[in-house]
């Protein structure tokens, strides 16, 4: 019997080979993340090794340095590779990403579209679920943060994906351009502003298909809420978030981590109503004062500038480009340097951690 291999299947699979990403975990829970090539050494403050001694040899191995430390080597997770991955933007939590593609019931085969791309983490989510035979249009609308999405997705699937198509600008001029009307699928908005996108959205999506967007602030949540209720297109949204608590493991002192990756976002979902049907009204008993008050008046900057989201400046654009080229440039040469801990390897930062862009 034949199978597929999914495209980037072949570097994550059977044994480790020259090429292969590989995630080290020492004795003590620290990461590092090395492109195998034959002839490196991987050197540490408490000794080295060669990569030859990984080359070969199944996953999950144990490889000791000349000092005696014992690194465990296995393939990156997706969830690895987001938070160790070169950045512009503040990525989409891998929590946020998994709530997503299933809420949002991301399928092999469907039609996506993503506006807000950041550096693109969803987006590697997005195309393992729809696979080669899908499509995703992520639609960005800077430049820069286009560029070092593009990047991330070649240099995690070690190519282009050929369901991705990426479009700089914004969604309300791209989407009619590139999908006819009630032929996508699913719609996921990561954005300042997605009420001013109804329009569009309700035009492309299919009858039945999905709308989901993140936001971060409850402010946003209930704007967004009140104009899908009053379009009258969408089913009823519904809204929750999502708390991640680890444990700590020792013996009988099981108990709760101190820290816990906490708020994040919000995630709404609605469906697309069939043509010309509007949405059945919910029968509720409002409390009292929820609608005292019209709803805020958002100003796209100020919101930019609360959130602390800023401009990518050239010279943070050119250092992690470099660090992009640098990563392709490991995988393609033949005889690249010696490698060393903490400059030539990638730490990976913390689970429990948000890292800064």
């Amino acid at each position: 019997m034949s199978h597929d291999i999914p495209t980037g299947a072949q570097v994550r699979r059977g044994l480790l080979r020259p090429g292969d990403k590989v995630q080290l975990t020492d004795p003590k829970g620290r990461l590092s993340t090395i492109v195998l090539e034959t002839g490196k050494v991987f050197h540490t403050h408490r000794g080295s090794f060669a990569h030859d001694e990984l080359i070969g040899a199944p996953e999950a191995s144990v490889v000791t340095t000349s000092g005696g430390v014992a690194y465990l080597a296995l393939r990156p997770l997706l969830s690895d590779y987001v938070l160790s991955m070169p950045r512009g933007a503040a990525v989409i939590y891998p929590k946020d990403a998994a709530q997503i593609v299933t809420q949002a019931d991301i399928y092999p085969g469907a039609r996506v579209v993503e506006a807000g791309v950041g550096s693109g983490a969803l987006t590697l989510s997005l195309l393992r679920a729809v696979g080669d035979h899908g499509s995703l249009l992520s639609v960005e609308r800077r430049a820069d943060f286009a560029e070092i999405a593009q990047g991330n997705v070649t240099d995690f699937f070690a190519g282009d994906h050929p369901a991705w198509e990426l479009a700089v600008g914004d969604l309300a001029e791209v989407l009619p351009e590139r999908a006819e009307p009630g032929s996508v699928d699913r719609i996921l908005l990561d954005m300042l502003a997605p009420w001013e996108n109804l329009e569009v959205c309700a035009v492309a999506l299919a009858p039945g298909g999905v709308l989901l967007a993140y936001v971060a602030t409850a402010t946003q949540l209930s704007r967004l809420a009140e104009d899908l209720k009053a379009d009258g297109r969408f089913t009823e949204p519904v809204a929750w978030e999502s708390m991640v608590r680890g444990w700590h493991l020792e013996g009988l002192a099981v108990r709760p981590e101190h820290r816990m990756i906490g708020h994040t976002g919000f995630l709404l979902t609605t469906r697309r109503m069939a043509p010309g049907t509007p949405a059945p009204l919910r029968r509720r008993r409002p409390a009292p004062g929820a609608y005292s008050e019209p709803a805020a008046d958002f100003d796209e900057a100020a919101l930019s500038a609360d959130l602390a989201e800023r401009d990518l400046s050239a010279k943070r654009l050119r250092k992690v480009r470099r660090e992009q080229r640098r990563r392709a440039a490991a995988a393609d040469s033949p005889n690249p340097p010696e490698e060393r801990s903490g400059a030539g390897a990638d730490p990976a930062p913390a689970p429990d951690q948000d890292p800064a862009p």
